[in-house]
């Protein structure tokens, strides 16, 4: 009995309105064919990249629109849209543990197929990077300047928890997560093709190690700085201790 073209049913599966709505029919066919894989990891390794490219169309979709809420000051949409984004951004971490199932020879036997191509290049990760300084020109705009604060009311010295404040953690949380992002990229190109390799496609390392040090609004990093060396003063200080009282001295 003839075994079944699996792959065949793969390729091409029977498309009804769900299909027809998503186009399965051209997304499944943005990927090689199976039959020209150069091993059986590249379709994972195709898939990975492709799936980061739709989340980042979807986080660069959202923060376009925060920038507008911004504007609006409309501070439970900015909330709500950049959970959003830290969820994509904890997605795209964690589906990069996909790619460390991969051996190295696999890797190697993939990346050949690259050509000159590095992650570096990606489309949506390049945009992503051009938002951060007008999400931040935005919010100083509307949450700082034009309300006469700066970062260091919001956070010390007319700290209430109120809107601006809300809004500068959920940039500073995105700020977080995307450097996360980038130091897990760099461990999973240390495990799959070495970091002390003489080439990663004409990219030195320092390029990637610079970018996973890099911080979107340094701003909101230093002030936790300032705010440690002013409250530190009183680090010195020997205060009596809350856990061992001193004792009543004798009569």
């Amino acid at each position: 009995m003839d075994k079944p073209d699996y792959h065949a049913r793969i390729e091409a599966p029977e498309m009804l309105d769900y299909g027809v709505y998503l186009n399965c029919d051209r997304l499944l066919s943005c990927q090689k064919r199976l039959s020209e894989m150069v091993n059986a990891d590249e379709l994972q390794f195709q898939i990975v990249h492709q799936v980061e490219e739709l989340w980042m169309k979807l986080m660069a979709y959202t923060l376009v629109d925060v920038l507008d809420w911004l504007e609006r000051q409309d501070t439970h949409r900015i909330v709500t849209l950049m959970g959003r984004v830290h969820r994509l951004m904890r997605l795209m971490t964690a589906q990069l543990d996909l790619l460390e199932t991969m051996s190295p020879k696999e890797n190697q036997q993939i990346r050949l197929q690259l050509g000159n191509g590095s992650g570096q290049e990606s489309p949506g990760f390049k945009f992503i990077l051009r938002l951060p300084p007008e999400l931040w020109r935005a919010f100083k705009h509307s949450y700082l300047d034009g309300r006469g604060l700066t970062v260091a009311d919001i956070y010390d010295a007319h700290y209430d928890h109120g809107d601006a404040y809300a809004v500068a953690e959920a940039l500073i949380e995105f700020d977080e997560l995307f450097q996360k992002f980038r130091a897990n990229h760099l461990y999973l190109i240390h495990r799959s093709i070495g970091l002390g390799a003489k080439s990663l496609k004409g990219r030195p390392v320092e390029i990637l190690e610079g970018g996973a040090r890099h911080r979107f609004f340094p701003e909101l990093w230093d002030i936790r700085c300032d705010m440690t060396d002013r409250w530190g003063a009183a680090y010195g200080t020997v205060r009596e201790s809350i856990s061992h009282p001193p004792r009543a001295r004798a009569g």
